[in-house]
């Protein structure tokens, strides 16, 4: 039982250090498909036939591609085809990022959907064009709206961002093997990281439940209850 606490208080700084490594690639990645989940859902919503269906055939690819397999495409495939080095970090925040989008594209959408046509009628007929209707009437309503959604993303991009131990990204998994590999005691190194990862989750639904009752839509679902 000594051992065994000792191990555990010698990894844990270890194993701490790199939190700041895993959230730095959630947040990255979060905001990465933030900026291209926006003016996609946009796009499939106003954008003409062929860029709807673009859009269509992109969020297809990467939602239906495993994380793995695109870490391993951009890491051992593209970026080396273009003679590019580009350490693991960013590799991984492009991954991530680009299938955040792809979800978050969803997100947008059904959360534009709900905001009646009306509401773009009516810009219109005051003289707005339809980009300024869209920036000024239509996206700060469905952002208040797709946020509980949005949110959820988080969450996701924590319990992914494990798998990309497997190109070399130093996150607490990483490091968890490094010390298991050492100390060749798998199931107590495992549990602190596990720990950790709740830990993470919890701290950031928190945060992200005190954002949604801020910027709730009055009388707009949940901000109605």
């Amino acid at each position: 039982m000594t051992d065994t606490l000792s191990l555990v208080l010698a990894a844990v700084p270890y194993m701490l250090s790199g939190v700041v490594v895993t959230l730095g690639l959630v947040i990255a990645s979060l905001a990465l498909g933030l900026l291209m989940g926006v003016p996609m859902a946009v796009g499939q919503v106003y954008g003409p036939r062929p860029l709807r269906w673009l859009i269509a055939v992109y969020v297809w690819i990467f939602r239906g591609l495993p994380n793995l397999v695109l870490l391993f495409l951009f890491f051992f495939g593209i970026y080396p085809i273009f003679g590019v080095e580009v350490p693991p970090f960013l590799v991984a925040i492009t991954v991530l990022g680009l299938r955040s989008g792809a979800y978050q594209s969803q997100i947008f959408r059904g959360a534009i959907q709900a905001i009646g046509e009306g509401q773009m009628t009516a810009a219109r007929s005051l003289g707005m064009s339809t980009g300024q209707a869209i920036r000024s009437i239509i996206l700060p309503q469905a952002i208040r709206i797709a946020l509980p959604g949005w949110s959820n993303e988080y969450p996701i991009l924590l319990t992914d961002s494990a798998i990309c131990y497997a190109i070399g990204v130093m996150e607490i998994l990483t490091r968890a093997n490094q010390i298991v590999s050492r100390t060749a005691e798998p199931m107590t190194i495992y549990l602190v990281a596990a720990v950790i990862f709740i830990l993470l989750n919890y701290g950031g639904i928190r945060v992200f439940s005190r954002l949604e009752k801020r910027i709730s839509i009055p009388g707009f679902g949940k901000g109605a209850l």
